[in-house]
């Protein structure tokens, strides 16, 4: 089937589980700013609040998180104008499609999903449902669009090859070129960002120790404090990428810098290669509170005003739906459900 059939549109969306950090910003939303200003695409970006419920949520801090994460967009730098934004259960057709979706996918393919075997650990018979089958509502949320290019971070790239398989079946069970076969867009230095306190591990807003992220929501004071106090090693900075193996805290930094200047990690090397990490780790703080502490600020001021952020939302679910209606309707037309 070719792409060409299809008008080219982006989805993505993260879930509002509270805590917006940097490895959120650089792996994520950067990209999503970045593909809505390039205007090749529509782009549909979401709160999936759905997807976040499939572990227990406190109904007030759900609330705050999903405000907080729409802030955390338009923030830095996702424009209503430009772009739709909603949260995700204020379309119904994402739910709904979802359920086409579970009849679609086969168990097998559940079961190999990483992601869901890593969240469950050995408590798998106590988890929710909803976990085991958040891939197939992954797939609605995408194909609802008949979007054709998700940015994500490369740990759903499993999930993304689900969606591309339950899009096949389908079109081939009902004989249908009828959903796009996606593209995931998985690039950029700092698709993967790790925590500061052990390179090897991903910045996370779960980890014990405030230390080991930078969140969004961090002022100027804290983000160049927490850069400063970085885990590094005791060699210089190399010139070449290459001397950056088996170095994952140096590295790390690198391409943190690398992402927030918009330049290649090689040209960063060429900028600071033989500095130490007493010299480089200021440079670094600097460049990031400049592109960080701006984005906190806005933040602030959008939360300050809830109500507004609640329009915007509903005003995209509007726009939203006028895409997934039709969409729906034609997938119940195909399935043979009944008017």
């Amino acid at each position: 089937m070719s792409e060409q059939q299809f008008t080219p549109r982006v989805f993505s969306g993260i879930q509002p589980s509270g805590g917006l950090t940097l490895g959120n910003y650089l792996g994520a939303i950067k990209r999503f700013v970045d593909m809505q200003n390039e205007g090749s695409f529509e782009t549909v970006y979401c709160m999936v609040d759905l997807h976040a419920i499939t572990t227990w949520q406190d109904p007030k801090d759900l609330a705050h998180n999903t405000r907080e994460l729409a802030a955390g967009f338009i923030a830095s730098g996702i424009s209503p104008e430009k772009s739709i934004l909603i949260n995700q259960s204020q379309v119904p057709e994402h739910a709904q499609l979802a359920w086409i979706f579970n009849c679609v996918a086969r168990m097998g393919w559940m079961q190999r999903m990483t992601q869901f075997k890593d969240k469950a650990g050995k408590n798998a018979q106590n988890v929710s449902l909803g976990l085991f089958g958040y891939p197939a509502l992954m797939a609605a949320d995408i194909l609802i669009y008949h979007a054709t290019h998700v940015p994500v971070g490369d740990d759903q790239k499993q999930h993304l090859e689900l969606t591309r398989d339950i899009a096949i079946k389908f079109n081939h069970d009902f004989g249908v070129d009828f959903f796009p076969v996606i593209e995931p867009v998985i690039e950029g230095a700092a698709t993967r960002v790790m925590s500061l306190r052990d390179g090897t591990k991903k910045m996370s807003k779960s980890d014990p120790s405030d230390a080991s992220r930078i969140n969004m929501t961090d002022d100027a004071d804290t983000i160049a404090k927490k850069i400063r106090k970085a885990k590094t090693d005791p060699d210089a900075l190399p010139s070449e990428a290459a001397g950056l193996e088996d170095r994952p805290d140096a590295r790390n930094l690198v391409n943190i810098w690398a992402a927030l200047a918009d330049i290649s990690v090689d040209d960063v090397l060429k900028e600071v290669g033989g500095l130490q990490f007493g010299a480089f780790k200021p440079m670094l703080a600097d460049l990031a509170v400049e592109k960080l502490a701006p984005i906190a600020g806005e933040m602030a001021r959008l939360m300050a005003d809830p109500a507004e952020i609640d329009r915007i939302l509903a005003h995209g679910a509007g726009q939203a739906r006028e895409i997934t209606a039709p969409i729906l309707a034609k997938t119940y037309e195909i399935v043979g459900m009944v008017k």
